[in-house]
């Protein structure tokens, strides 16, 4: 039976680092009888290098990015360490973009009181790749469908416009509007507090709030990524490692155009 890597970016935010803890923490629930295990990219550990190795090869094991997109982290990092560890490890597709989570962004906006004539911008982390940027817009016109209305996107690092750039720019051209950043990262972290200090006249939390309960969404995500990788007769993996073993490569459910090295 295969094993659950759920391997997040990793954050020295402990309000952050709990939230995620808590997601996984329910994902077993649903998975009592799957070895689910935490790992992470950058700033914390265990790095998911290590869990792979503590996991062992007796059984496959699948890691789940807890990434909001297929970017950098999930062609470089993750793959490395997936294809350092051998044949029996794969990787799913991140977690977005998914309806799902287009669904926790908008309870995220009424809480904070979010208004139909309101501007909304939908707030990114950001990525020097052009997939992860595409798979940011997708979510962006989710969320247009979802409220009915235009909005605007930005990131906060690696990509334009910045939302230090778009708050100001969208207050000086519509004075009798207020400005609302639809915060679309995982959890509290040094992201979430550049989003709030970005001058908007409101901004949402993050996906995760700790001590809040856990967004079923994101946890049916989890099992569906790990039970659709899982599947014998059509498993869905990144194809991060097709094609670099000498077999064919032939195409990833993430939509990669080519392998990931």
């Amino acid at each position: 039976m295969s094993t659950l890597i759920a391997a997040s970016h990793g954050t020295d935010n402990s309000d952050g680092a709990a939230a995620i803890s808590a997601l996984v923490s329910e994902v077993q629930k649903v998975l009592p009888d799957i070895g689910v295990y935490e790992a992470f990219v950058d700033v914390q550990e265990p790095d998911v290098p290590a869990v792979l190795a503590a996991a062992g090869s007796a059984e496959p094991a699948i890691v789940v990015p807890l990434l909001l997109a297929t970017g950098y982290h999930v062609r470089k990092d993750i793959a490395d360490a997936t294809f350092a560890a051998g044949s029996h490890t794969q990787i799913t597709p991140a977690l977005g973009p998914d309806e799902r989570l287009v669904e926790v962004l908008v309870e995220r906006l009424e809480q904070v009181g979010h208004q139909s004539d309101d501007l909304v911008i939908l707030t990114v982390a950001g990525s020097s790749d052009s997939r992860a940027q595409a798979e940011s817009q997708l979510v962006q016109l989710m969320l247009e469908a979802a409220l009915g209305k235009k909005i605007e996107l930005a990131f906060l690092s690696a990509a334009e416009p910045k939302l230090k750039d778009l708050v100001p720019k969208l207050k000086f051209q519509n004075p009798r509007k207020r400005v609302v950043v639809a915060t679309y990262l995982l959890a509290e972290g040094y992201f979430a507090g550049v989003a709030k200090k970005a001058g908007a006249h409101l901004a949402t939390d993050p996906l995760l709030v700790n001590g809040a309960p856990v967004p079923q969404q994101l946890v049916e995500i989890i099992v569906d990524r790990f039970m659709a990788a899982t599947d014998a007769a059509n498993p869905r993996t990144t194809g991060c490692l097709s094609g670099l073993r000498g077999e064919p490569w032939v195409g990833c459910a993430a939509g990669c155009a080519s392998a990931c090295r």
